[in-house]
């Protein structure tokens, strides 16, 4: 690509570096141009630990895709990735490095930004990547809290540029066309669309607390995220399991799990009108905040559910699944590719032809949709991807306003939702007689039900004022969101 979407001057940009408070441009929606299929596109990976190298993985194999830069803070990662990738690109192109994405927004010949840092930092960089009128392809979760999530959606739509969640089964078409069918009624009506991320994790040990490495630069990796000292197990995975930093498994992994579960759901439902959670951290006795056992429950305006496990204590006979299922109102079900109708134990292969999506897998997808300079072409915008986001923050936020009860089948708060009940009921027998949680001594963390206007996007009703705070995280200086009307 010759130029970027959306123009930005070089003096706007340095101007808002040099300034003491929050990095914030303005710009003009983003053109739309059309780019040619050989032209160069020019993309920034942010984050090369971990998730990085499959980013870094998926533009090597697009045509005339050039990896301009790689940005992290921690000065030796960046500078062993670097050495890496020139190996792997066989001296294609010339990849520069940084430490601050700031820095690297200022090249205005930059197509795009590839987002995955912890999730702390996805929303910001989002905005900021829309702001500079770059495409901005971004791990899962878009958000690390609803405020944040709402303020990316508007900046996409202020700037018009691509932004393209990290969910890959939004670039399947036979997930799609399963979505397509149960909306159109081939199943009966949807009751209940339920994930599961059910995966082996073990505990983290305590938190070594000590001075960061000088090799990482501390304070450009929090961002930010409020956090009163370093500790060993933020660097360079553990910080999922810290809510100033990740959101447990269930906004983790989960976030797939969850994204198809509400892409199940009637086409007009945003966000759930109340949600609650029971969980713990059972078994590990470590430095880790968020739960590694989860259930949760999130209802629609139109009365449909969601529901979500998550099940991470490992065990002999553990049995993992990270998966979805359908439950219908006339008692039908579809589970794996198999549709049970009520009754029936054998069941038949579901049968549906593919659904839309931009072809090419995530990747390529989101390549197409930049050369093309159409967001909607985006197979997991970032509308969806706040919808399914905000999902699991309200759930997770249930939780941490939960109180301790005994480790029993009866600790579930459910009123006269049998269904919730029910799969409770399962949850908690598997960490009775599978995990071997004692009942004696232990705890359940039941949350409140915290209803939510899908509208206005904050809390009503009795647990109001505590829920309203956990919408918008703290922000360090000089790391603050704008708000919509100074996008």
């Amino acid at each position: 690509m010759s130029s970027s979407p959306a123009k930005v001057s070089r003096r706007a940009f340095s101007g808002s570096l040099a300034a003491a408070g929050t990095f914030l441009i303005t710009g003009t929606k983003a053109s739309g141009n059309i780019i040619g299929a050989n032209d160069r596109l020019r993309i920034a990976v942010v984050g090369v630990n971990g998730r990085g190298q499959s980013h870094m993985g998926g533009w090597l194999g697009q045509e005339h895709v050039e990896i301009a830069y790689l940005v992290d803070p921690d000065q030796r990662v960046l500078a062993n990735t670097l050495k890496g990738l020139a190996e792997k690109s066989g001296g294609r192109f010339k990849t520069e490095g940084a430490a601050d994405l700031r820095k690297v927004l200022e090249d205005k010949n930059l197509d795009a930004i590839s987002i995955a840092t912890p999730n702390h930092w996805h929303a910001l960089m989002t905005i900021w990547g829309a702001q500079a009128g770059k495409h901005v392809y971004v791990e899962k979760p878009m958000s690390h809290d609803v405020h944040e999530g709402r303020i990316a959606v508007e900046a996409q739509k202020k700037y018009g540029v691509v932004v393209q969640h990290g969910t890959q089964n939004r670039s399947d078409a036979k997930r799609a066309g399963l979505h397509e069918a149960i909306q159109a009624g081939k199943f009966g009506r949807l009751k209940i669309s339920y994930g599961y991320c059910c995966k082996e994790r073990n505990g983290i040990g305590e938190n070594r607390f000590e001075a960061p490495p000088a090799n990482l630069d501390w304070n450009l990796w929090k961002g930010p995220a409020v956090i009163d000292r370093y500790h060993s197990n933020f660097v360079h995975y553990n910080w999922h399991w810290f809510w100033p930093t990740g959101n447990g498994d269930l906004n983790n992994q989960g976030t797939h799990q969850l994204d198809i579960a509400r892409w199940a759901l009637d086409t007009d439902q945003t966000h759930p009108v109340r949600a609650m959670a029971i969980g713990g951290r059972f078994q590990w006795k470590d430095g880790g905040e968020t739960p590694n056992t989860m259930f949760g429950i999130a209802e629609y305006p139109n009365g449909q559910f969601v529901f979500f496990n998550v099940r991470n204590v490992n065990y002999k006979g553990y049995k993992k699944q990270v998966e979805n299922e359908y439950y219908f109102e006339d008692g039908g079900k579809i589970i794996g590719r198999t549709y049970y109708a009520k009754g029936d134990s054998k069941g038949v292969p579901v049968d549906v032809p593919n659904g839309k999506v931009t072809p090419g897998g995530n990747w390529s997808s989101f390549i197409a949709a930049c050369r093309a300079g159409k967001p909607e072409m985006a197979n997991g915008n970032a509308l969806d991807a706040h919808y399914g986001c905000v999902l699991g923050h309200l759930i997770n936020n249930s939780y941490r306003l939960g109180t301790k009860v005994p480790f029993n089948a009866k600790a579930g708060q459910f009123g006269d939702n049998k269904d919730a009940a029910e799969h409770f009921l399962a949850l908690h027998e598997i960490m009775a007689n599978g995990v071997k949680v004692p009942e004696n001594g232990s705890e359940y963390t039941v949350g409140p039900w915290l209803e939510f206007d899908p509208k206005t996007e904050q809390h009503t009703g009795e647990h109001s004022v505590a829920a309203n705070k956990l919408l918008r995280d703290p922000k360090n200086p000089g790391f603050e969101l704008p708000d919509a009307k100074s996008l």
